[in-house]
């Protein structure tokens, strides 16, 4: 993270924004997707494969219909999704084109509403931050539920800290997406299953309140932070029992998600 302020708050709106599938909006919305379900951490996703966007494990389809009408070609090419923190190709090489392709990948990709000012910053600025030392491609790191409760509470601190209503209100709603990462892990077990969603609910009016630029948003999020450090407590002790388990994933009957 670096030691400018400004930009690391920026570099943790991007991060946020990156996890949230209602940055892409429409289809991909609908589906969960997100650009880290391609890009995992910034980087490629060998094992992605998506009906109608795929063909061999790890690629993707970018001119599909499915979710664009304006680059959607008709044609089923899928091409190997490619690690955003390799080598900077021309397109990519200034922060200006980097905007440039990212609006592009949001608005016409995947139809998605143009992002606000400082989401698109913080994209241009995450993405730009990827270094792949420090997460070197092949390396697995293990989804768990102290990942997603991170995800959750970074997502929370940058809505905080964010200086107008769209981006804070944004920043809630990858929140959000974490906690529903968890909820369909713990689906089997409806006592800590309705706790989660018991918080989860109170992370709406916030939004709420985030949207119309409320003074009490940071101390209201700082209140949800603490009481999420309980409720995290109680979802590790049954974390065994739940898909976070790889024993449990992999009994998973097929045909379920």
């Amino acid at each position: 993270m670096p030691a400018d302020s400004v930009r690391a708050r920026s570099i943790e709106i991007g991060r946020a924004a990156f996890q949230d599938p209602l940055l892409l909006g429409g289809q991909a919305a609908r589906v969960g997707l997100s650009c880290e379900s391609c890009h995992v951490g910034g980087r490629d996703n060998p094992n992605f494969r998506f009906p109608g966007l795929s063909d061999a494990p790890g690629t993707a389809d970018v001119t599909t219909s499915i979710f664009s009408r304006v680059r959607g070609n008709a044609v089923f090419d899928p091409k190997p999704i490619p690690d955003l923190a390799g080598p900077r190709d021309a397109p990519r090489a200034s922060p200006e084109t980097l905007t440039t392709f990212i609006h592009g990948l949001v608005v016409e990709e995947f139809d998605g509403s143009v992002p606000p000012a400082a989401v698109l910053r913080g994209l241009v600025d995450y993405v730009a931050a990827l270094d792949p030392a420090a997460c070197p491609a092949g390396r697995e790191a293990p989804v768990t539920l102290a990942s997603h409760f991170s995800d959750a509470r970074r997502a929370l601190s940058a809505a905080a800290t964010a200086t107008d209503p769209q981006t804070a209100a944004r920043m809630i709603s990858s929140a959000r997406a974490a906690l529903s990462l968890i909820d369909e892990r713990y689906q089997a077990l409806p006592a800590e299953t309705r706790a989660l969603r018991a918080a989860a609910v109170r992370l709406e009016p916030l939004q709420t309140a985030a949207r119309a630029g409320e003074a009490s948003l940071a101390r209201d999020i700082g209140i949800w932070l603490r009481d999420s450090q309980g409720l995290e407590r109680r979802l590790a002790a049954s974390e065994v029992l739940s898909l976070y388990a790889p024993a449990n994933l992999a009994n998973l009957p097929r045909g379920r998600p």
